[in-house]
């Protein structure tokens, strides 16, 4: 009776509600003038049913998204007087806006599907099943390689590298939940690492040591024995590796030099100038010069882009002021939290309140993301190659692993390597005043 009754729209669409609300519950109280329900601003209410009617209108994303972000801006215009859309997006003297969040963004969510083009015209994913087992572990290999490629890449560029080559070994039909594993292949790589995830690099920035995200990585290999298996099995059952692979495939070693031109840039940038996609653009216009750029691959992406950004604004003004206190249970909620609100401010406020388990917590918010397929920059990324993706009610029941894999991969690291949590990184703002009047 119960599983009959789950497969009822309705059902489906309340349990899926409840999904997308509770993690929002947990810091959304009201405060000040701003109107409230209850004890919930209303900005809060706005962000929750625009993910509600993402998740219900899959066909209209961009729309949806976009919808939501003029509403809260125009909520915040009216009721919020201290609201400043200018120096929101540009900063102030005492702290810096969103743009270079948004700008990076938008220029590798573009960029790496360039890359994508590049890779797949290479042709190197039509020689892969030469190299691959022709049975389920084929896809798990494949599932290795994006999970390793992400700790030195960004995840946008491991999800779509991911995608491309799952596209060509299984002739366009993948199936959803073996996406979803894509997704959190490439998230689980870069929790561990401070040059394979935005969150890990923003904590690596602000002072944290990289050796002390290292312990996500226990979590990331629990939990890929659990999405990986069940996502290649997934797969194999629904369209296995087809290894009758045309004779006399000649990799474009030109395209492929491309592809490392571009992945290079982003490393190097990312490292130099904390500005990936300024690297991935010029080595694409580097590129540019030798082999022709498949630029129509922005026009297939635009839309996945737009949404994303709008959903990434309205996260980035929502009046998140603080976090419950650090916790082991703080930080496993806020990986739910960061599925539906974006991890980047998140990570923000983290370090902004200290103490934290650092490791902990880059594997909660890294990962946790993979749940939905809005939850990370990797999940849109691909989304866009793979629409079918967008179905979230279809994703959560295709991807069930992911969530089962978050949940035990958060407490096998606990239970092999503790909750400890760090000391401060660098002084508290009080503590600069302090010793300054000190002095």
């Amino acid at each position: 009776m119960l599983t009959r009754n789950l497969k009822t729209p309705g059902l489906r669409i309340l349990l899926l509600s409840v999904f997308l609300l509770l993690p929002l519950a947990t810091f959304a109280a009201g405060s000040g003038t701003v109107p409230s329900i209850g004890s919930i601003r209303v900005e809060f209410i706005i962000f929750a049913l625009t993910l509600v009617s993402v998740a219900v209108f899959h066909k209209r994303t961009m729309e949806v998204a976009l919808t939501g972000l003029i509403v809260i801006l125009a909520f915040k215009f009216i009721f919020d007087p201290s609201f400043n859309l200018i120096e929101h997006i540009a900063g102030t003297p005492e702290k810096e806006g969103e743009w270079r969040t948004l700008l990076n963004l938008l220029g590798l969510l573009f960029g790496f599907a360039i890359l994508a083009k590049h890779f797949e015209e290479s042709k190197v994913p039509d020689v892969l099943p030469n190299f691959l087992p022709n049975n389920w572990t084929g896809g798990l290999v494949l599932l290795v390689m994006v999970m390793i490629l992400s700790s030195f890449l960004d995840n946008i560029a491991a999800a779509m590298i991911g995608g491309t080559m799952a596209m060509v070994l299984y002739k366009g039909k993948v199936h959803l939940g073996f996406l979803a594993a894509i997704v959190a292949a490439s998230n689980a790589g870069g929790a561990g690492s401070v040059v394979g995830d935005t969150t890990t690099t923003l904590m690596w920035i602000d002072g944290v040591n990289p050796t002390w995200v290292f312990k996500a990585f226990i979590g990331s290999v629990a939990a890929f024995g659990i999405f990986g298996v069940v996502g290649a099995l997934q797969q194999h059952k629904f369209n296995p590796i087809d290894a009758n692979n045309e004779p006399g495939i000649r990799v474009d070693k030109g395209k492929l030099f491309i592809v490392f031109l571009i992945l290079a840039g982003a490393i190097t940038t990312n490292y130099t100038l904390d500005f990936p996609a300024l690297g991935v653009w010029i080595a694409i216009f580097l590129g540019a010069t030798f082999r022709k750029t498949p630029w129509h691959e922005m026009k297939n992406s635009w839309r996945g882009t737009v949404f994303l950004m709008s959903l990434v604004t309205i996260a980035s003004v929502m009046p998140v002021d603080e976090l419950p206190k650090a916790s082991m249970m703080s930080s496993f909620i806020l990986g739910f939290v960061s599925a539906v609100f974006d991890n980047i401010p998140l990570t923000k406020l983290c370090l902004v309140q200290g103490g934290y388990d650092w490791g902990v917590l880059s594997f909660a918010v890294g990962f946790g993301g993979s749940m939905i397929w809005f939850g990370s920059s990797a999940g849109v990324a691909l989304s866009n190659m793979y629409p079918q993706a967008k179905n979230t009610v279809n994703y959560l029941s295709k991807g069930w692993h992911v969530t089962v894999a978050y949940i035990v991969g958060f407490f096998i690291m606990i239970g092999i390597a503790g909750w400890h949590p760090h000391p401060a990184h660098k002084k508290t703002e009080r503590e600069v005043v302090t010793e300054s009047i000190k002095e």
